[in-house]
């Protein structure tokens, strides 16, 4: 299996991967951390799908899709930090004031997952965030300490995944995913 990492560009691809079965379900499009609470609850049912198909056709890719062939199976999201809810959050802090750029959602698609997916997007968003002239990428990864993580929650990654991927420990956080506390991975990119 040869997996091919790029921008999310297609809209289609970016469905496979966020969307919901029903388009009139109001499900994340991986939409929660990239937009303030109220513009968040505001977008319903399509208006979500309308959101994303405008963030495929940005300059600046709503971050990276996997691909085994021509067949979608990976998606991580990437963005400046600056974009996004976390610049604000009173939970993540912030390391310095590099403008970082943040990678928040790692999903494989099911069928795909054990396969190495997952570090191969990582690393993919990790070149994409470089190619547009970031200087470090964070994650904010559960620190899980090798115990299993409910599958739902499994999107922020763990600090093991993020480690492998060359990312070391910047910053404890006041947030939680899964029951676990979540910490601030970094990765210099200067």
């Amino acid at each position: 299996m040869t997996i091919e990492v790029r921008p999310a560009r297609g809209f289609a691809d970016m469905r496979t991967m966020v969307g919901p079965k029903k388009p009139t379900s109001n499900v994340c499009w991986c939409l929660s951390h990239r937009l303030d609470s109220k513009l968040n609850q505001s977008l319903v049912g399509p208006e979500r799908a309308a959101y994303v198909e405008k963030l495929v056709r940005r300059k600046v890719a709503p971050g990276v899709l996997a691909y085994d062939g021509d067949e979608v199976v990976g998606w991580a999201a990437v963005a400046p930090r600056s974009e996004l809810p976390f610049a604000r959050s009173r939970k993540i802090p912030h390391v310095d004031d590099l403008p970082v750029w943040s990678l928040w959602c790692v999903k494989v698609r099911p069928g795909h997952r054990g396969q190495g997916i997952a570090p191969q997007l990582i690393t993919g968003a990790v070149d994409y965030a470089r190619s547009e002239g970031a200087p470090a990428v964070e994650g904010y990864p559960a620190d899980n300490r090798g115990e299993k993580v409910d599958l739902t929650m499994a999107y922020v990654g763990t600090r093991a995944m993020f480690e492998a991927a060359g990312f070391t420990h910047a910053a404890d956080t006041d947030a939680v995913s899964g029951g676990f506390p979540r910490v601030v991975m970094r990765l210099d990119l200067r």
